[in-house]
């Protein structure tokens, strides 16, 4: 019988889908480790495939486009049923999944932050600020780009393609360009090369999604839908990507669009607060907002849920309000209106 097609009492067998790179089964073996946890008697085997922004290594993700780059295959595995449920990076998932597929899931998030890895030509340096001018920074991401230009006007900035350990690889090569990368602080950390990590960029605003793992199963799966609700997810860090993937869902963003954010709570849990930035690809023009929503403490889940979809919808018109419009049209034009 197909994942699909099984009940209930035949779950104590399951097969999870990921990427195949070293950071995503590494990720993939946390989620089943905290699930098999709280469900001993449930065994997950693990499906590992290759996605299309695998696959293509010569080509910036800003150019091949950014809807399922990375989930795709994985997608289709799951409508198909042979997986029942995949582990993403959350940052790699669209803001509309495919039909019938559904976020079920997020877990706790790590450091969402972006930080600095210096080339072992410069292991004397450790801050953007002291590279000489005309260094090269390598990053894949037109959000980072964007903003570093505003920051560090004095770098230049060259794509960089292929997992976190071949962008490593190309950093430490004896014919790199390289002065440092940008890469994400929880890959690195994830990996177990958080020693490499020379600067933490508390001044940048990352993705939507980073630091968090996603997990998506199918909208009529409900079983599973509970199952990892229930084990894998973590409130504060669902609501958190909710306002953020709403947010970018107002702005019709994908990965190649820079948009930044920043959600952090307080007041004890009660208070969500949201900022965000869209920036021109030159660092020339940027927009920024911010917004806050307080939750109250005997709200149901969905009032909750719809609570932090108000606040990404709510700094979504603010920056349109003061111009996000143009960015993001200069960058990915509209389409006409078919007459």
């Amino acid at each position: 019988m197909s994942a699909s097609g099984a009940t209930s009492d035949q779950r104590t067998k399951l097969r999870v889908g990921t990427r195949s790179s070293k950071l995503a089964l590494i990720q993939t073996e946390h989620a089943i480790k905290q699930l098999t946890k709280q469900h001993p008697e449930i065994k997950v085997d693990v499906a590992t495939m290759k996605t299309i922004g695998d696959k293509i290594q010569d080509i910036a993700m800003s150019k091949i486009g950014d809807k399922g780059l990375f989930t795709k295959e994985l997608e289709a595995a799951l409508e198909a049923g042979e997986i029942d449920f995949v582990v993403h990076s959350a940052k790699d998932m669209p803001t509309q999944l495919a039909d019938n597929m559904e976020l079920a899931a997020v877990m706790e998030r790590a450091d969402p932050r972006d930080a600095v890895v210096m080339s072992v030509k410069n292991k004397d340096k450790k801050r953007l600020d002291e590279l000489p001018s005309g260094s090269v920074v390598g990053t894949g991401s037109v959000r980072r780009v964007s903003q570093l230009r505003r920051l560090y006007p004095h770098l230049e900035f060259m794509d960089i393609r292929g997992n976190l350990n071949t962008r490593m690889a190309k950093l430490d090569a004896e014919d790199s360009p390289y002065a440092a990368l940008v890469l994400a602080v929880a890959g690195m950390q994830r990996l177990g090369a958080q020693a490499r990590i020379t600067q933490t960029l508390d001044n940048v605003l990352h993705a939507v999604g980073q630091g968090a793992l996603g997990i998506e199963a199918r909208a009529d799966d409900v079983y599973m839908k509970q199952l990892v609700a229930t084990s894998l997810g973590h409130r504060p860090t669902w609501l958190a990507c909710l306002a953020e993937r709403q947010l970018m869902r107002a702005l019709e963003g994908g990965c190649s669009v820079p948009i930044g954010v920043r959600t952090q709570w307080s007041n004890e849990g009660s208070t969500l607060s949201l900022q965000a930035i869209v920036a021109s690809p030159d660092g020339a023009e940027a927009v920024e907002a911010d917004a806050s929503a307080a939750f109250a403490s005997d709200a149901d889940a969905s009032a909750a849920d719809a609570c932090a979809v108000d606040l990404g919808a709510r700094v979504a018109a603010l920056m349109r309000e003061r111009g996000a419009s143009k960015i993001l049209d200069a960058i990915h034009p509209p389409e006409p209106n078919a007459n």
